[in-house]
């Protein structure tokens, strides 16, 4: 591999390494505070992503999609946590929450077949960031750099909600022990639907932003589940901190694997993932006993 080529591929794996961070982040925070397994968050990412194909397409502006389909699919999410996930609260077996979720990803993906078809959909980014930049001698689209940009700012402000407000510092009191903030006087279920929500809004952000760079066909809301949960693990659950470097270390192995070893590139993510709970069982930045 030439230099260029490693600073490409080295460029593309950050921008995955984003993508995969704004998606697992979510997924960290519902896991974290709620003990809920959502098996769905996969289906959230591909619906925000063909919600904002059809925005593209009716309005002919990324930006609006950008917008509007986040807030479509985390008022999808409230009503799922009102209606469903509220009733598996407080149980002490996962099986529940998994049979749930695991049913509502498989109704949701009939449900964006019926809709949209079976077909690989190509979404057109903004016409603002079309083009390349040169970077180190290689040509890089100007739109895979700007993620990198935007994942850091998304990370920036989550870590500020989450570390210097009063919501934060309740979130993370919930993450440690539910119950005792219950204690408090806090409406416990006001704050899950909200984490939820904020879940399920950062899952379809990221179907929009990833749509441009992945594209959007049926099974992509599967296997992009399985690397959100391995980021997950390999972070620790409900921590930001480690959601963000779980994302850069798949990514980056997704993405190397995938260029140098195609054959074996799931299998390095695994290795990878085998490797950090050999040495930290509640992954990189994940409390003992979570």
């Amino acid at each position: 591999m030439s230099a260029s080529q490693f600073i490409f591929q080295l460029f593309n794996g950050l921008v995955f390494s984003m993508l995969l961070f704004i998606l697992a982040a979510g997924l960290s925070l519902i896991f974290g505070l709620m003990d809920v397994i959502n098996l769905s968050h996969g289906a959230f990412y591909l619906l925000g992503g063909y919600i904002g194909l059809t925005m593209v397409r009716q309005f002919d502006n990324f930006w609006i999609a950008l917008i509007v389909a986040p807030l479509i699919v985390s008022g999808l999410g409230l009503i799922v946590e009102y209606f469903f996930l509220r009733r598996l609260y407080g149980r002490h077996r996962h099986l529940d929450q998994v049979l749930f979720t695991f049913g509502l990803a498989l109704i949701a993906a009939d449900l964006i077949r019926w809709r949209w078809g079976a077909y690989v959909e190509s979404v057109p980014g903004p016409d603002e960031l079309k083009g390349a930049v040169v970077i180190f001698g290689a040509l890089f689209p100007r739109y895979r750099m700007s993620l990198i940009f935007f994942g850091l700012i998304i990370a920036a402000g989550l870590g500020l909600l989450i570390g210097r407000t009063r919501i934060g510092a309740i979130v993370r009191a919930g993450v440690s022990d539910a119950q005792m903030v219950s204690g408090l006087g806090i409406d416990i279920q006001k704050v899950f639907a909200g984490v939820f929500a904020l879940g399920t809004a950062l899952a379809a952000l990221a179907g929009v932003l990833g749509a441009p760079v992945l594209n959007l066909y049926p099974g992509l809301d599967l296997e992009i589940l399985i690397l959100a949960l391995v980021v997950v693990v390999v972070g620790g659950l409900g921590t930001l901190k480690g959601a963000f470097f779980g994302s850069l270390l798949i990514g980056l192995a997704n993405t190397f694997g995938k260029a140098l070893i195609p054959q074996f590139s799931m299998f390095l993510i695994f290795a990878v993932m085998a490797v950090v709970l050999l040495a930290r069982p509640s992954g990189l930045f994940g409390v003992k006993g979570n």
